[in-house]
């Protein structure tokens, strides 16, 4: 469900990028209560498009809620962010999201370019509670950093606990290591040289581009840090994530038509996907029934449902935990059916 927040400020943090900060009124108050580390949906009217995307809450508990907007090359909704001004009304959902810390003591983050903005919540939180904090961010250039004084001032105030690492890959520095990008073997030289203890850290965050993530978490694992303790939040980008192919079971089922059922809020719909529809989200579109989702990538869960009845394979997975797989959860916008029938529920835990 989306409600309609006033934009109370708009601070420009880069030249293509802006942080957005919303006036939640008191009736709301407990709708868009958060942790840190959760995201919100925002949904806009776009030349006449309807277009959603989910954006890291960058603000900590207690102050303004703000998310953190990157321009990227064609973005429509990155591009019209930039425009906004105070004053201005955008549809925002509740703060959704599982990239959250769940009272560590010893945190590593590691992020690159705009996935610096859940960190700074995280952060700020962790800090506040008396935590120590390792922070990697990777940027092309110093004038790219994105809340870089807020950053600053988290450094100034908590000089014992908070240690800030720069990597630039277009601006050299002074110190050789902190050259390049941010990637596995880069990680692994900086635990070398004493600058990040992975062995203390007691939860590691990855945020970033999707080849980083994954390169860097394999590091992580080789080094011996337990699989548990390692969380990720990926970016979406177009064309970042191949799409599997549908399996022969799912391509006969869409040939001869799959009634869907969803429960979602307490009521039950039904409709069919067809064999032009590639997902179970995309045919529901097509027949005027609108189901929750935000990136359509298979990344932000907000699309998680239940398999109740039948079954269904994934184009992609890059949010749902095995636990979750094997409970019976898929995501709505990745979703395939392989039954004749199936059932899905919006509503289930």
């Amino acid at each position: 469900m989306f409600h309609d927040l006033t934009i109370s400020d708009i601070r420009r943090e880069t030249a293509d990028s802006v942080a957005i900060s919303f006036d939640v009124p008191e009736a709301l108050r407990d709708t868009f209560a958060y942790r840190p580390g959760q995201y919100l949906t925002l949904r806009a009217d776009i030349d006449g498009a309807d277009v959603r995307r989910s954006y890291s809450i960058a603000s900590a508990p207690g102050t303004a809620l703000t998310v953190g907007v990157k321009q990227i090359a064609d973005g429509v909704f990155s591009g019209f962010a930039q425009g906004l001004t105070p004053g201005a009304k955008l549809a925002v959902m509740a703060p959704e999201g599982r990239f959250c810390v769940n009272g560590e003591s010893d945190i590593v983050l590691i992020a690159a370019g705009s996935g610096i903005t859940p960190m700074v919540s995280i952060a700020s939180e962790a800090l506040a509670r008396g935590a120590n904090v390792t922070l990697v961010y990777g940027n092309r250039q110093s004038d790219s950093i994105m809340f870089r004084a807020t950053l600053d001032a988290l450094k100034d105030r908590y000089l014992e606990q908070f240690r800030l690492i720069h990597i630039l890959s277009r601006e050299a520095q002074d110190v050789p290591l902190l050259n390049g990008r941010i990637t596995g073997e880069k990680v692994a030289q900086l635990a070398k040289s004493g600058a990040v203890d992975l062995k203390a850290a007691d939860g590691v965050f990855l945020c970033g581009p999707g080849a980083m993530i994954d390169d860097v978490a394999d590091t992580l694992k080789g080094a011996g840090v337990a699989p548990e303790r390692i969380h990720f939040e990926r970016f979406y980008q177009d064309g970042e994530a191949p799409r599997a192919p549908r399996s022969a079971q799912a391509e006969a089922a869409a040939k001869s038509g799959v009634a869907v059922t969803v429960v979602l809020d307490g009521a039950s719909r039904s409709f069919t996907v067809e064999e032009g529809d590639d997902t179970v989200l995309d045919a529901a579109a097509r027949q005027g029934l609108e189901l929750p989702f935000s990136c359509k990538g298979g990344m932000c869960c907000t699309c998680r449902c239940k398999v109740a009845e039948g079954s269904a394979e994934m184009a992609v997975n890059y949010s749902l935990e095995p636990w979750e797989t094997e409970a019976g959860f898929t995501l709505a916008c990745q979703a395939r059916p392989t039954s004749d029938t199936l059932v899905l529920d919006f509503d289930a835990a």
